[in-house]
């Protein structure tokens, strides 16, 4: 066995463990279990940010995005439809990019910059998101 050969094994071993595909799950979840959990905790807060992108009714669409985000969060972190959940959070978060980081809009500087590097992130995580969905169904769905 060559030694590229065993650290192809030994890393396919390390990622296929299920703690590590747990924990990796998780991070990708994490902003979309933190954010509600903020909400929930501020609710004055939560309906300021729904106005602030022009959301209205505020407080229904703060409830709305607190149930969507942990409830398609549990989906993928339990296994349980989690193409669905994962397809959800990639919609969703597309959505949310575009609504929230229209950095095209902003003068040229630092807080573009910012927005524009964001932004792009975001569509990273969204294609994360249908990798997950694809994965799952390549699976039938099984954990």
């Amino acid at each position: 066995m060559t030694p590229n050969t065993r650290l192809h094994s030994s890393l396919g071993s390390v990622l296929h463990a299920p703690a590590v595909q747990f924990i990796a799950l998780l991070c990708m979840c994490a902003a979309y279990i933190q954010g509600p959990l903020t909400k929930i905790l501020d609710v004055q807060g939560a309906n300021a940010e729904m106005e602030h992108f022009g959301l209205q009714p505020a407080a229904f669409f703060a409830v709305a995005v607190i149930v969507f985000e942990l409830t398609a969060s549990a989906l993928i972190l339990s296994g349980v439809l989690r193409w669905l959940g994962a397809l959800g959070l990639a919609g969703f978060t597309l959505m949310a990019t575009f609504i929230a980081l229209r950095f095209w809009e902003l003068p040229a500087g630092m807080e573009r910059m910012m927005a524009t590097n964001a932004f792009f992130e975001h569509l990273g995580l969204a294609g994360a998101f249908v990798i997950v969905a694809a994965i799952d169904l390549a699976r039938g769905g099984r954990p």
